[in-house]
């Protein structure tokens, strides 16, 4: 078996690439900007070498599969992964935009863009061999500490000076002074490096290095239980968590009382009772004493009370107001304890804004507060001082707000369409800590009102954060789960249905999408190692393949064009704003499209090709565009405001959505006519479902859902339960999306092989200097 070494002509050990430094023996990549090296795979070094063989040509995949992969039959994904590593150790450290280093041609290959220059071998001066030495040890050293993923000192950390900026030479005595302090820095750093990790060990003539194991986890798991533990409410000193788990051998959850010391995995929970069949308790909160919990008891046929519990007396609760069939439920305490703060709420009760409950009185106060509507309010909170409120508005593609603790004008606390996943305050009041759907997986960040800066807590598969009184300590659930893509035929006669798993990776695969033709399937993934658009032939396993030059998005799904040879799908460009792009996936082409104005978070064809639909976010509220684009710019036809997604009946031409602030299905005309719309269904699909239903045959649409006896159940909207069918009585289906197979029925959908949920712990991080700039939309608003 040949190596990728012997298949490409010899090359220099250094070499400037761009603005990076790339050392090949090492396998090394030095960006500017980048804290510390980065350093690839055999394989991915491998193509790199091919590349820097043909700088400026295109390099065909079989090519790099024959000279890198030898003597095997790999797919095509492998050189998408060393494409994808090589393009973030260039680009690591990058802000904005990181400069092209290498090109994709559609089903053609790649073409190294970047300049390519030759670099001397860096040699010791005659006259300090010690020093020649020493940096040999200080870079063995280096390398080994590299592959333990522990930082170094960098001899130099910037790339080398282009050819034609090289300074003259200086003099003879100023060359000798040069070498001299560079031989004692360099043994002085040698020193250090040989020392300090060693504890004065002697590794003379020893090539080994040693094991220093993973990092720890800035967390702890105190809840490892199979199954989930969810909604985690940490006691005001700290000390003890209240969260949601099931109930062993039946349907339904309890609330369990967990300690958050050291010694928490070793000591069991507690309960604070076991609710009745059928039941399921939720939403625990503490009482600013500690010495209360108020929580959601939940029963069949949309049963609904928010009772009080005293700690020290499990199981003993009074209630403090009905909710029956309410959805999206959220409250919390009011500063001093007497009342409760709700937010919107649907049902017997129903209220459009947040409401305050006095406890002792059960009488109910609506804060006076700026609220438009198509507004639901969600998970309202005061801040420690008691002066502000601050919730999450619309919570499936909103984002966060706040207002006087009295009631006034509500201003957005972030500026971009998002799904918020839990948030709480900061102790000094003046910051939020919230999780945030990311592309495949939820992400804890911290916005600071004061500095106007946003920082990413580095925890991935994070959300519903809750934080201690002092703001030290902080809990969140912890969900890593993995979603597989699935084909489940349409029923037999006898009613029976065969599930096919379609592309199998280690990924987490959602959103399929099906075209019209049934052989085309898209879907997002993060298979290749980032989250990407994935195209292929249901027919053909082996046809499968990235879409190169889109970033998608989590929140809408792609869309077919009715003729099966485009997609409209929703996404980023480099700078993170919204775009909607065409894309021809049998050809690669990939075209952002000109929407004039807003932010696009998702587009359908119509049946006249010059024209578009457009759902658009503007000022914290969506609007369903209706556009002609034979002309620049589009030209607007029709609108219908507080529209959260859509689809089009290809058969008939209507245009079918669902709205923010309630739960349903309606309906339109083509032209988007208001007195065209009407309702389809009133209840489902749900507002926290509101993406899980689907076109199917003969123009019926179909809801996909969990229900206590089925994790996931297909039923025809308007038709009830009663015309339903269990497709996966384990498997919990994705809330991004489904489709199905207009002709043959076939049901198209991403099913989790792998879930489950633990509470993390852990201490929040000093603010003082650990924030990091973002400029973009999502910093706070100051009354602009």
């Amino acid at each position: 078996m040949s190596s990728p070494s012997s298949a490409t002509p010899l090359l220099p050990e250094r070499l400037q690439v761009g603005d990076c430094l790339v050392l090949l023996s090492l396998r090394e990549v030095h960006a500017p900007r980048a804290r510390r090296p980065q350093r690839l795979t055999p394989k991915a070094m491998g193509v790199l070498r091919v590349l820097l063989a043909q700088p400026g040509q295109v390099v065909e995949r079989e090519t790099l599969l024959a000279q890198v992969w030898p003597d095997t039959q790999p797919t095509n994904d492998v050189v998408t992964q060393a494409i994808t590593q090589l393009r973030k150790a260039f680009a690591a450290g990058a802000k904005g935009d990181a400069p092209a280093y290498i090109e994709t041609l559609a089903k053609t290959g790649y073409r190294l863009v970047a300049p390519v220059q030759a670099l001397a071998d860096v040699e010791a001066d005659a006259a300090a061999p010690a020093a020649a030495a020493a940096s040999e040890d200080l870079r063995a050293d280096a390398d080994a500490d590299a592959d333990a993923d522990v930082a170094v000192p960098a001899l130099a950390d910037a790339a080398p000076l282009p050819a034609a900026v090289v300074p003259a030479p200086p003099s003879r005595r100023l060359q000798a002074l040069l070498a001299a302090a560079a031989g004692a820095g360099l043994m002085l750093l040698a020193m250090l490096v040989w020392w300090l990790p060693r504890g004065g060990q002697d590794p003379a003539g020893s090539e080994q290095e040693r094991v220093v194991g993973s990092p720890e986890r800035p967390y702890r798991l105190i809840t490892t239980m199979p199954g989930f533990e969810l909604e985690p409410a940490l006691s005001p000193d700290g000390t003890q968590v209240a969260y949601v788990a099931g109930i062993e051998g039946r349907a339904g959850t309890q609330l369990l009382v967990q300690a958050t010391g050291r010694a928490a995995g070793s000591v069991p929970p507690r309960s604070l009772g076991v609710p009745g069949k059928g039941y399921s308790d939720r939403l625990p909160a503490w009482s600013p004493d500690g010495r209360r919990i108020a929580f959601a008891r939940l029963g069949p046929e949309g049963q609904c009370q928010v009772l009080l519990m005293a700690v020290e007396k499990p199981g003993v609760a009074r209630e403090a107001t009905r909710c029956d069939g309410t959805e999206l439920l959220s409250f919390d305490w009011t500063p001093d304890g007497r009342g409760l703060l709700f937010g919107s709420m649907t049902g017997r009760q129903p209220s459009r804004g947040i409401r305050v409950l006095d406890l002792a009185s059960g009488h109910w106060r609506a804060l006076p507060y700026t609220l438009g509507a198509g507004d639901f309010d969600y998970a309202p909170r005061y801040s420690p001082d008691g002066q502000w409120i601050a919730f999450v508005r619309n919570p499936q593609m909103g984002g966060l707000w706040r207002m006087p603790a009295a009631g006034g004008r509500a201003e957005p606390l972030t500026r971009e369409f998002a799904e918020i996943r839990g948030w709480d305050w900061t102790q000094d009041g003046r910051g939020l800590v919230f999780g945030r759907r990311v592309d495949s997986e939820t992400r804890l960040y911290r916005l600071d009102a004061a500095s106007q800066r946003l920082r990413d807590l580095d925890l991935g598969d994070a959300q519903s954060p809750t934080l201690s009184r002092d703001g030290e300590r902080l809990a969140f659930v912890h969900r890593r789960p993995q979603f597989a893509l699935y084909r489940i035929s349409a029923a037999d006669r006898q009613g029976n249905r065969e599930s096919q798993r379609l592309f199998a990776s280690t990924g987490r695969d959602s959103q399929p999408v099906i075209a019209p033709d049934g052989r085309q399937l898209a879907f997002t993934s993060d298979r290749s190692g980032s989250f990407a658009l994935w195209w292929g032939d249901v027919t053909r396993p082996q046809s499968l393949r990235l879409i190169e030059g889109v970033r998608p998005e989590t929140g809408q799904a792609p869309a077919w064009s009715a003729d099966s040879q485009s997609l409209l799908v929703s996404g980023r460009d480099a700078q993170g704003r919204s775009v909607i792009y065409e894309v021809r996936p049998q050809s690669g082409s990939v075209v952002p499209l000109p929407v004039p104005s807003g932010e696009p978070l998702q587009a359908a064809y119509t049946a006249d090709p010059a024209q578009l639909l457009v759902l658009l976010g503007e000022h914290g509220r969506t609007r369903l565009q209706l556009y002609d684009r034979r002309s620049l710019p589009w030209r607007r036809l029709a609108a219908l405001d507080d529209v959260s997604q859509l689809r089009v009946d290809p058969d008939s031409g209507r245009v079918l959505f669902t709205r923010l602030a309630r739960s349903g299905l309606w309906r339109a005309d083509a032209t988007l006519d208001p007195a065209s719309v009407a309702a389809i269904d009133a209840a489902v699909p749900s507002l926290w479902r509101y993406r899980t239903w689907a076109l199917g045959t003969d123009g019926e649409v179909r809801y996909l859902f969990p229900t206590g006896e089925c994790a996931s159940r297909l039923a025809r909207i308007g038709g009830g339960l009663g015309d339903s069918a269990c497709l996966d009585r384990d498997r919990l289906s994705s809330v991004n999306g489904f489709s199905i197979d207009r002709r043959s029925g076939d049901v198209y959908a991403a099913l989790a092989v792998e879930d489950g949920s633990d509470i993390g712990f852990m201490r929040m991080p000093e603010s003082t200097g650990w924030f990091s700039v973002i400029a973009s939309k999502w910093l706070l608003h100051k009354g602009k």
